[in-house]
């Protein structure tokens, strides 16, 4: 099992441009695939560009699915974009961060690992965390060296 080094981090709120969608686990990296390239087109069709890594949010649903939001962090607002990117926000605050080694399906010790790391120091979990993609996939087949940070805002109780 792999021990994570946690650090907590105070993180401005950073626009986003994102496309949201509503899957079963198993439709979420197809759909990522697809949905960070025209959130990418569409970035560059307004003569921005991104000033990070691609992320996406979870948020269970009670019918085993989830509410997704993935994008690209940008350097400020984007307006006009049509119906299936829109602007969005990374939420600013206090957050504890950790970073995963290993692929997709292995990432639940991290959120568990975050979430006891946030009530040992005093806190409680404050919204949805998120997973910034450090690896691309497609340059680094091996899912073993795939590195994702797993953001977890918090605020002390």
């Amino acid at each position: 099992m792999m021990t994570y080094s946690i650090s907590s981090e105070t993180l401005p709120e950073q626009p986003t441009l994102v496309a949201e969608a509503t899957l079963f686990v198993d439709e979420i990296g197809p759909w990522l695939g697809q949905v960070y390239q025209r959130i990418a087109e569409a970035i560059a069709s307004r003569d921005s560009y991104p000033v990070g890594p691609p992320f996406a949010r979870f948020r269970m649903l009670d019918d085993d699915r989830f509410a997704v939001e993935a994008g690209f962090p940008v350097p400020a607002p984007v307006e006009g974009l049509g119906d299936d990117v829109r602007s969005s926000a990374l939420p600013g605050g206090t957050a504890a961060v950790t970073v995963h080694v290993g692929g997709y399906d292995e990432m639940e010790p991290a959120y568990e690992a975050l979430a006891s790391w946030v009530a040992d120091h005093g806190g409680e979990l404050a919204g949805e965390a998120w997973e910034n993609y450090l690896t691309n996939p497609e340059e680094e087949p091996d899912p073993a060296a795939w590195r994702t940070e797993v953001v977890q805002p918090y605020q002390l109780g």
